[in-house]
């Protein structure tokens, strides 16, 4: 099965027009996955090219319009290519023998400010080699450059994955199991699945069917569940499960049910530490106390769906968080993988983001930090207002 969008490394590439963005992704992906041409502005949109890039692994390209568009929709071409890093794992700037100058200085400083880990790649090398003072300027900035020619290389894709390898963040190696790496192999666990209107007719949604593969693959004994089926399952069990993982809307119910010797928490609060930062989020609940009238709250949702009667973002979580409060709060909600001006929130609320990568989580809490606006997801704000987030999180009590 093809890996999710989601769970790739998101690779950027970058840089003025007609250096050869086009023709480097070509030949990486050894395919004419975007159109190549002398005229300045023919990559108008971001192309995206997902492929298996060994021994790297899954990866999804992303290869932007030149930053130095002066074409009539430039200026909406430029504003496209600066919101995908948000989005990238690992930014690829492409220039030729001229160097560097300030449109690829700027973008420099936006990988940095962001904390995205870039390649320089000096192109064109068949028609002429770059001066050493020129490449003495990238070398200020960065020592992971490759010169090359996108034309006749032929050790091209060798060199770019070498440098790739090396340059691999963290928090893309080493991102942790949904579920596997904080239960015992063997071990039982429940999963508490409402089958309501948000439930997809004939399947169950994507968080869902995540959790349950990664706990087989940790060999671990999964049973699924209804939450109107959930005590006769427990109290049928000769051994106690390890965990209980429910569905946040179910979140009360279970934990009334569930008893206290079992650990409890939901999928969103997994997807939490997996695709964001556990600490900031569980941080960033504790700002619902701190709401006043007239504060205004954003619901910020990783993808577009089509809104229900009783939608969890626009009718659960408002309805939950005026409850706890008190307070007359002005919720807004936005969906998408952009990234409004937040300035104006006292909180932000972010879904599981079971449908983006984590960078993009990760820049979006960076955003809201630099904005001094705390951020929390569905899953740890629910069970704030419920009173049981300290429950919920025990689970990953040695893990974070």
């Amino acid at each position: 099965m093809n890996s999710l969008k989601s769970n790739r490394l998101h690779i950027g590439i970058f840089g003025k027009t007609n250096v050869g963005k086009s023709s480097l992704l070509n030949r990486i992906t050894g395919q004419d996955v975007s159109i190549v041409s002398d005229i300045a502005g023919t990559t108008t949109d971001v192309v995206e090219k997902s492929m298996e890039l060994l021994p790297v692994g899954p990866v999804n390209f992303l290869d932007s319009a030149g930053i130095d568009d002066n074409t009539e929709l430039g200026e909406q071409r430029l504003e496209k290519t600066l919101k995908i890093l948000n989005r990238t794992d690992v930014a690829v700037l492409v220039c030729d023998y001229k160097g560097i100058d300030d449109f690829d200085i700027s973008l420099i400083e936006k990988f940095v400010d962001l904390k995205i880990p870039f390649i320089v790649v000096v192109n064109k090398s068949d028609i002429k080699e770059i001066s050493d003072e020129k490449l003495n300027v990238i070398k200020n900035y960065t020592k992971n450059i490759l010169i090359t020619s996108a034309k006749d290389d032929s050790e091209i894709v060798y060199k770019f994955k070498s440098l790739l390898i090396e340059l691999l963040p963290d928090d893309f190696i080493n991102t942790p199991k949904i579920v596997g790496d904080i239960v015992p192999s063997g071990s039982t666990v429940v999963m508490v699945i409402p089958i309501d209107k948000e439930a997809p007719k004939g399947r169950i949604i994507l968080p869902q069917v995540q959790t349950l593969r990664d706990l087989l693959d940790s060999g671990c004994v999964a049973l699924a569940v209804r939450d109107t089926e959930l005590k006769n399952a427990l109290d049928n069990l000769k051994t106690p499960p390890i965990l209980v993982v429910t569905d946040s809307q179910a979140f009360k119910k279970v934990n009334e049910i569930v008893p206290d010797s079992i650990d409890l928490t939901s999928f969103s609060i997994l997807f939490a530490r997996l695709k964001g930062d556990l600490n900031a989020f569980i941080d960033g609940a504790k700002a619902i106390d701190t709401l006043k009238d007239g504060d205004k709250v954003l619901i910020l949702e990783s993808c577009t769906h089509h809104a229900i009667e009783d939608d969890i973002g626009k009718v659960k979580i408002p309805n939950l968080l005026r409850k706890k409060t008190g307070k007359n709060l002005l919720i807004e909600n936005f969906s998408g993988h952009d990234f409004p001006n937040v300035s104006d929130y006292k909180l932000i609320i972010h879904c599981g983001a079971c449908m983006t990568n984590r960078r993009e989580v990760l820049s979006r809490i960076l955003l809201a930090n630099k904005a001094g606006v705390p951020i929390t997801n569905y899953g740890i704000a629910i069970s704030y207002c419920l009173g049981i987030l300290d429950r919920a999180v025990k689970i990953f009590e040695s893990k974070y």
